[in-house]
C-alpha cells in the first residue's frame, strides 16, 4: 500500500493521510481486521514527521475507522467500510453540488452542463480504470499487493 501526498492540495498532510486511509477502506484496499502500516513505517515512506502520521491515525481512531490491537498495532474496524463509503459518497455529492452551483452562476444552460459532465466522465474513464490515468483507482492510494 503506497500513499501519495499532494503538496499543492492546500490541506494539512495529516488530513490527506486520513482521507487516503478512508478512501482505501471504502475501495476495499484495506479490509476490516487488516493491520495498517505503523506510524514509523508510514512516516518513513512519506518522509513526514511521525507526529503527522500519529495525528492522522488518532483522528481515524476517533472516527471509529481504526482500532487499536494491544501489542500489534492498528487495524481497520469492522464497521469502517460502510462509514468510509458513506463519507466518500457525501463528499462526491457535495463537490457535484458545488460544481453545479458554479455552472448555474455562470449561466450555463442545462444541456451544456450535461455535455460537460458526459465529456469529463468519458475522459476520466479513458484508460478503462476510472481513475483518469493516475493508477490509483480514484483513491489516491496505489495498491502494490499485485
Amino acid at each position: 500500500m503506497l500513499f501519495q501526498l499532494n503538496t499543492t492540495d492546500g490541506r494539512p498532510i495529516y488530513a490527506q493521510i486520513a482521507d487516503q486511509v478512508k478512501n482505501a477502506v471504502a475501495a476495499g484496499l484495506l479490509r476490516p481486521g487488516e493491520l495498517i502500516p505503523s506510524v514509523r513505517e508510514l512516516s518513513k515512506q512519506l518522509v513526514v514527521n511521525p507526529n503527522t502520521v500519529a495525528r492522522a491515525y488518532r483522528d481515524l481512531q476517533g472516527q471509529a475507522i481504526l482500532e487499536s490491537v494491544r501489542g500489534t498495532g492498528l487495524q481497520v474496524a469492522v464497521g469502517a467500510p460502510v462509514m468510509c463509503q458513506d463519507d466518500r459518497h457525501a463528499t462526491v455529492r457535495q463537490r457535484l453540488r458545488d460544481a453545479l452551483n458554479e455552472a448555474r452562476r455562470s449561466n450555463l444552460p442545462r444541456d451544456e452542463i450535461e455535455a460537460i459532465l458526459h465529456e469529463e466522465w468519458a475522459r476520466s474513464n479513458g484508460d478503462g480504470n476510472g481513475d483518469g490515468g493516475s493508477g490509483t483507482n480514484g483513491t489516491g492510494v496505489v495498491d502494490e499487493r499485485g
